[in-house]
C-alpha cells in the first residue's frame, strides 16, 4: 500500500496544517484502508479561518455583481478543465463508479455554479415608491456576510457547490467544512478557486464533528448552513440560536414513491431502481419508500425484486456498476443494523446482505410486508435497500406518504391527471416527481419541511437565502 497522501486546510489563501498539528485518517471505503490524513482543526485554526473570511468580506461584498459573476464562470471553467482530476480524487474519497460520477456529476456541478453566476446579476429590490407623502423608499438585498458551512460525505464535490456558489454569488465569504470521511475533493476545490478569488472569500477546514460545532458557535458567522443528519441539524439550530444567527437546514429524508393501479409498471419499476440504488441509496431524495396499489403489489414486487438482483455495486473502475461501496464502516454498520433488525412480518425480496469482506459494499435490497410504524419506513437507512407496503386507495396513500417525520422529496405514478395533481397538493413534501424520480435542475428549488430541515438549495430561492433586505427611506425635502 502506497503512503498516505497528507492534506491541508485552506485558509486564507494559503494550504496550512492545523495549528497543534492533530490529524484524523481517511479512508477508501472501496477497500476499507486508509489513503490520506487530513488536519483535525481545532479552535485556533477555526479563528483564523473566520479571521480571514471576516477581512475579505469588506472587500468582496462591494465587488460588482459583474465581477462576482466573472469569478464563478472562470470556477466553473477551472473545474470542467480539471474534471478528470476531481473525479478520481472524488472516487477514492467515496468509492463512487469513475465513469458515472463523470458523466452525472460534474456537468451538474459546472451547470450550477454557471446559474448561480447568472444569479449574481439579478438580485434586485422592489422598485423605488412613495409608500408615504414627502418620502420615498428603496429596498436593498445585500450579503450576509461570513458564512460557515457544513458539507456531507454523500456528494462532497457537489454539496460543496451548493453551499460555495450561492454564497459567493451574492457577496458573502465562506468556511467550509468537509466530512471528516471526505475531505479530498473539497482541498483540491480550494486550490481551484483559490486561484481565482481574493485569499479569505473561500476558506476550507478539516475536521470532525467538533469542528463543525467550533464554526458554527463562532461569533464571526451570520449564517450556518449545513447538509446532514437530523440530528446534527438540530444541534446546529440549538448553537446557532445563542447568537441568532441565521441557519440553513437541508436534513434527512424519507421519500414515499407512491405507484397507482394505472402506473406503467415497468417504467416504475426501472426508474425507481435507478432512484432507489444510486449512489449506494445514500442521498437524502432517494426512492427508498414504495406504496403500491394492493391490486398490483405481487407484480410490482417480483419486478422489483428482479431489477434488484440485476443491479451491480463493485469497484470504481467497473464501467457496468450502478453504485459503489457505503461510504464508512459506520454506514455499513447502520444498514446491516436495520435489515438485521426487522420484524417477523418483513419479509426480504431481494439482498440485504454484504456483498465481499473488501470495503464497505452492500447488495440491492428490497424488503416487503411492512406495517407503517415499522422502523425501517419511519427512519433513513441511507442505503441500497427500498421498502414497499401496499394501499388500498389515495386516501390510505396519502396517510401512509405523510405518516413520517420527514418531508423533503416524493413522487406519484399514474396516468391520471386529476390524481397526480390532487397528490401533489396533499403531499407534504418539498419537492413532487410525477412519473419520474430524482431529476433536479439548477433553477428550481431543493428542500423540504419538519424534520427534513427549512431553506433551499439551488434557484433563484436558494440564492436569496444567502441575502439580507434592507429598506431605505429618504425624504424627498432634501
Amino acid at each position: 500500500m502506497s503512503k498516505p497522501i497528507h492534506l491541508r486546510n485552506y485558509v486564507n489563501g494559503t494550504f496550512t496544517d492545523a495549528v497543534d498539528g492533530r490529524t484524523i485518517e481517511v479512508v477508501n471505503p472501496a477497500t476499507g484502508e486508509v489513503y490520506a490524513t487530513a488536519p483535525l482543526s481545532g479552535q485556533a485554526d477555526v479563528d483564523a479561518a473566520m479571521a480571514a473570511a471576516a477581512a475579505a468580506f469588506g472587500t468582496w461584498r462591494d465587488t460588482t455583481p459583474a465581477e462576482r459573476q466573472l469569478a464563478l464562470l472562470k470556477i466553473a471553467d477551472a473545474i470542467e478543465a480539471r474534471a478528470d482530476e476531481l473525479v478520481a480524487v472524488e472516487s477514492r474519497n467515496t468509492g463512487k463508479p469513475l465513469a458515472l460520477t463523470a458523466a452525472d456529476e460534474v456537468p451538474a456541478m459546472v451547470d450550477q455554479i454557471r446559474f448561480f453566476a447568472g444569479a449574481a446579476r439579478m438580485l434586485e429590490g422592489k422598485s423605488a415608491g412613495e409608500y408615504m407623502e414627502g418620502m420615498t423608499s428603496i429596498v436593498r438585498r445585500e450579503p450576509v456576510g461570513v458564512c460557515a458551512q457544513v458539507a456531507p460525505w454523500n456528494y462532497p464535490m457537489m454539496m460543496a457547490v451548493w453551499k460555495f456558489a450561492p454564497a459567493l454569488a451574492a457577496g458573502n465569504t465562506v468556511v467550509l467544512k468537509p466530512s471528516d470521511t471526505t475531505p479530498a475533493s473539497t482541498v483540491l476545490m480550494a486550490e481551484i478557486i483559490g486561484q481565482i478569488v481574493p485569499k479569505g472569500v473561500f476558506n476550507v477546514v478539516c475536521g470532525d464533528r467538533e469542528t463543525g460545532k467550533a464554526m458554527v458557535e463562532h461569533p464571526t458567522p451570520a449564517m450556518a448552513s449545513i447538509t446532514g443528519s437530523v440530528r446534527a441539524g438540530m444541534q446546529v439550530a440549538e448553537s446557532a440560536a445563542k447568537d441568532v444567527k441565521r441557519v440553513h437546514l437541508e436534513l434527512g429524508g424519507k421519500a414515499p414513491v407512491v405507484v397507482f393501479d394505472d402506473a406503467d409498471i415497468a417504467k416504475a419499476v426501472e426508474d425507481i431502481a435507478l432512484a432507489g440504488y444510486s449512489n449506494a441509496g445514500q442521498d437524502c431524495t432517494a426512492a427508498t419508500r414504495v406504496l403500491v396499489h394492493e391490486s398490483i403489489h405481487d407484480e410490482f414486487v417480483a419486478a422489483l425484486a428482479k431489477a434488484a438482483a440485476a443491479t451491480k455495486t463493485g469497484q470504481p473502475d467497473d464501467e457496468d456498476v450502478l453504485y459503489g461501496p457505503l461510504n464508512n464502516a459506520n454506514q455499513l454498520k447502520q444498514v446491516t443494523g436495520f435489515i438485521d433488525r426487522l420484524p417477523a412480518h418483513a419479509k426480504v425480496q431481494a439482498g440485504g446482505h454484504r456483498v465481499g469482506d473488501k470495503g464497505y459494499f452492500y447488495a440491492p435490497t428490497v424488503v416487503s410486508g411492512l406495517n407503517q410504524d415499522d422502523e425501517i419506513v419511519q427512519n433513513e437507512v441511507f442505503g441500497p435497500v427500498i421498502t414497499v407496503q401496499s394501499f388500498t386507495d389515495e386516501a390510505q396513500a396519502l396517510e401512509f406518504a405523510n405518516g413520517v417525520e420527514y418531508a423533503l422529496a416524493s413522487s406519484v405514478w399514474t396516468k391520471d391527471h386529476a390524481r397526480a395533481m390532487r397528490m401533489s397538493k396533499a403531499l407534504d413534501f418539498g419537492c413532487v416527481w410525477i412519473n419520474t424520480h430524482i431529476p433536479l435542475v439548477a433553477e428550481m428549488p431543493h428542500g423540504g419541511y419538519k424534520k427534513s430541515g427549512y431553506g433551499k438549495d439551488l434557484s433563484a430561492y436558494g440564492f436569496e437565502d444567502y441575502t439580507r433586505i434592507k429598506h431605505v427611506m429618504t425624504s424627498l425635502d432634501g
